[in-house]
């Protein structure tokens, strides 16, 4: 389907919205409007997380057609939305939206083709369970780091991966600065000012368009150097990463926190860093924050527990 976000999901809506369908009608497999939705509220906060969604495509997987969403991509983004600690209600109503977008992608197609494309976005619910038994929204307090990340990441099936895990692990990077890097945000190696120990700098971008220096060890930016110099671009596919590191830490008897997991061990760890180079606890909390392209040192504070 082409055109914009909204276009794209305005053609969807008039697939699945029926203004005063019945409820009987609505539960019905044989009646014209089995599935559909009555209310104009809730259509528009489904519609809203659609676009939401689609936007997250376009700007971080280049998924610009609607009708190329795989059960990969709603993992991805759900994983994504967990990141930011959603309420387990808010979390519920994307899942529910997007049940909903698999029956209107479904209907669409359906009625465009002869041999319509299936969708099937039942990895949700999976997901859904697995965020509230772990306790990863934001009605509870969970702590995500990984006892042993180190082992996680050298049993990574991918060597990118491990490269990707490890810009996770040692410069607090988010996934999305990780699956795409450039050899012009290669900054060369630096003096790390709170440890003192030589480092590799990459410049990068991340959620909202905020830019900053990821600092990562020097074997992990020289395997990263030598990974551009043969393909000209280090790339990776977010799903499949994110896909390696839940499978790995199932093997390995791991609680799977997903790659968010390895941001939580960077922020502790250089907490400590910080404290142990004389910053006050309120410092610390701030400079680790604004490290991980957040701006409140309360944020820092979730991850330790504060």
């Amino acid at each position: 389907m082409r055109g914009s976000v909204y276009y794209q999901t305005a053609e969807l809506t008039k697939t699945i919205f029926q203004k005063c369908a019945k409820k009987e009608d609505k539960i019905n497999p044989q009646h014209l409007h089995y599935q559909k939705i009555s209310s104009y509220n809730t259509m528009k906060s489904y519609r809203d997380i659609w676009n939401n969604l689609f936007n997250y495509l376009r700007e971080h997987l280049n998924i610009k057609d609607c009708e190329q969403i795989t059960s990969e991509h709603i993992m991805a983004y759900i994983d994504y939305k967990i990141e930011y600690y959603p309420s387990k209600q808010y979390l519920q109503k994307i899942i529910s939206a997007l049940g909903k977008l698999e029956i209107a992608l479904n209907k669409y197609s359906k009625a465009k083709y002869s041999l319509p494309i299936i969708y099937d976005f039942s990895i949700r619910t999976s997901l859904l369970s697995e965020a509230v038994n772990l306790k990863l929204v934001a009605d509870y307090y969970h702590n995500r780091t990984y006892v042993n990340p180190k082992e996680l990441i050298k049993n990574l099936s991918n060597s990118k991966h491990q490269i990707a895990a490890k810009m996770e692990l040692e410069g607090g990077a988010r996934i999305e600065a990780c699956t795409l890097i450039k050899e012009e945000q290669l900054l060369g190696t630096t003096i790390d000012e709170i440890t003192k120990i030589k480092k590799g700098k990459i410049h990068t971008k991340e959620k909202g368009g905020k830019v900053g220096d990821v600092l990562i060890s020097t074997t992990t930016y020289e395997s990263l150097l030598q990974e551009i110099k043969k393909n000209n671009i280090f790339k990776i596919n977010r799903a499949k990463y994110m896909t390696d590191i839940r499978e790995t830490a199932k093997k390995l008897n791991i609680t799977p926190e997903g790659s968010h997991g390895l941001r939580w061990n960077f922020a502790k760890n250089r907490l400590f860093e910080y404290a142990n180079a004389g910053y006050t606890y309120e410092q610390s909390l701030l400079l680790v924050s604004k490290e991980m392209k957040h701006n409140r040192a309360s944020i820092t504070e979730h991850y330790i527990g504060g």
